[in-house]
């Protein structure tokens, strides 16, 4: 009934900085701006700032969102800021997450892929004063409804094997 929690092994450095620049590239596809495209660079930033905290934390939020600013070409420390904010809710409330199962994460997720949109929103408001729509949340809950595949995938290389053998070095 219940499954037994394995400890995980710790994450590789260089599996952190690849899935970060899969992350990248995937928000480079040539869709555009088109409504309910996930962002997958906020939604990794979130996996590894609640995950891996020590590794992946504010820095890294804002020199990724400053490279999706280039990208986007919008104002210069938009998803910056956005994404600092993300990565420092997510930090902060890492411990009680990581208690709960993944279909629960999901719900501690979305609050913060809202409010995440919500400052991207005010600060183009600020400057433009477009509204998009309310269509423009749309993201949030598409990026929020990746978070079991993008967990299974990412914690993949941290699981241990559940039978021991004398080959296997831990």
């Amino acid at each position: 009934m219940n499954r037994p929690q394995y400890i995980l092994l710790p994450a590789n450095p260089l599996f952190i900085i690849a899935s970060l620049t899969i992350a990248f590239l995937l928000n480079l596809l040539p869709w555009g701006q088109w409504v309910g495209i996930p962002d997958f660079v906020a939604l990794v930033l979130v996996f590894w700032s609640i995950h891996q905290p020590r590794k992946v934390g504010i820095g890294v939020a804002f020199f990724m969102g400053l490279l999706m600013d280039v990208h986007d070409a919008t104002l210069l420390g938009e998803n910056a800021l956005s994404y600092t904010l993300l990565s420092y809710f997510a930090i902060m409330i890492h411990r009680r997450v990581l208690w709960f199962k993944v279909p629960t994460q999901t719900l501690h997720v979305l609050p913060l892929l809202f409010m995440m949109q919500f400052v991207q929103l005010l600060i183009r408001l600020m400057v433009s004063g477009d509204f998009p729509g309310w269509f423009y949340f749309l993201e949030s809950i598409i990026t929020a409804a990746l978070w079991p595949v993008v967990t299974w995938i990412l914690l993949a290389p941290q699981r241990r094997a559940v039978d021991r053998d004398e080959t296997r070095p831990i």
